[in-house]
């Protein structure tokens, strides 16, 4: 074959019409799997590329997706969540496979980048990564909304803004932690992490260590919940909270990995033996959990299945697809 091969050829060598090929490669679900395998091979075989500017002036779309990390505390100059992080391959790959550049930006929760990027036409949707508290953005993302720009987030689902998030089941997955507690006879749990309307996340899993705790026949002790935004430094002041409080606590159901870090420091600053006299549980499995003394027992979010659904989402948005939220089991 002379000169560069063009989705025509693929359709000639597929046996199959030139739109089939195009929605093949864009991954829609219109064509079976086997037909999408068949004509990725093909197109593999003929070295094709897809001409991403001819496309982008016949759909007037960038053929770029934006990626919004948001300032989250850390314990580095970083200020982005390690968690979110580890999705950033995932989203980067998902990205290629279906055609499209990735633009990642950071962002200040107080800037005005909903309009930045609605008027912009940098992009043709957005992904929302970010810890911050919900109530600081909320108002942000019912202009994208109002204004009609695809976006996806992540976290766990709102009434109040009507669009699509991916996360995990945040109930079921705090019940099962707090579950292996008391399997373990633990009796006396407490809680670190903010039980909030801006922290909806951690929210839903103190309601179902709150679940696992009554169905135990164990009491839900206000006394024993203690307040942390997703930070070391956080988990630490509220351990040194509880012990000095002198309430009784023989374990502690953490709202994340980086929170139950902090919180592991401050019982073995305190000369506490964990997981013997205080047995600790996080969420989240970020690679910080593997490497504590003790590694730290943990409910693991598949960050790698988060990107691929955040970017799939996304672009069955952009392209009009009906679309619901998603929400991941937990390990």
């Amino acid at each position: 074959m002379k000169g560069k091969a063009t989705s025509f050829d693929i359709a000639y060598s597929a046996g199959v019409s030139q739109s089939t090929v195009s929605r093949a490669l864009r991954n829609s679900p219109l064509v079976s799997d086997r037909t999408k395998e068949k004509i990725r091979q093909i197109a593999k075989e003929l070295n094709y590329t897809v001409d991403k500017n001819a496309s982008s002036l016949r759909s007037q779309t960038s053929t770029t997706l934006a990626l919004l990390l948001f300032e989250d505390p850390s314990s580095d100059d970083s200020l982005v969540n390690p968690f979110f992080l580890s999705m950033l391959g995932s989203i980067t790959k998902e990205c290629g496979i279906l055609g499209y550049d990735l633009l990642v930006s950071f962002q200040e929760l107080d800037a005005d980048w909903h309009s930045v990027f609605k008027d912009s036409n940098k992009a043709d949707g957005l992904i929302l990564l970010g810890y911050g508290n919900y109530l600081d953005y909320e108002s942000k993302l019912h202009e994208l909304v109002s204004h009609g720009t695809p976006f996806v987030r992540w976290g766990a689902a709102t009434k109040s803004v009507n669009t699509c998030s991916i996360g995990c089941d945040n109930f079921h997955g705090g019940k099962q932690i707090t579950q292996h507690l008391i399997d373990l006879g633990r009796k006396n749990i407490a809680f670190v992490g903010n039980v909030d309307d801006g922290s909806p996340e951690f929210m839903n899993r103190f309601e179902g260590y709150s679940e696992a705790l009554q169905e135990a026949g164990l009491v839900v002790d206000d006394t024993t919940q203690r307040d942390a935004v997703n930070t070391e430094g956080a988990g630490y002041d509220a351990a040194i909270s509880l012990l000095e409080s002198k309430v009784k606590v023989d374990a502690i159901v953490v709202a994340s990995d980086l929170i139950a870090a902090g919180v592991l420091n401050a019982l073995q600053s305190s000369g506490l033996k964990v997981p013997e006299e205080i047995a600790i549980v996080g969420f989240d499995d970020i690679p910080v959990a593997r490497y504590t003394q003790p590694a730290l027992t943990t409910c693991r979010q598949d960050s790698a299945q988060a990107g691929v659904l955040l970017v799939d989402k996304l672009v069955e948005l952009i392209k009009g697809e009906p679309i619901s939220n998603s929400f991941m089991k937990q390990i």
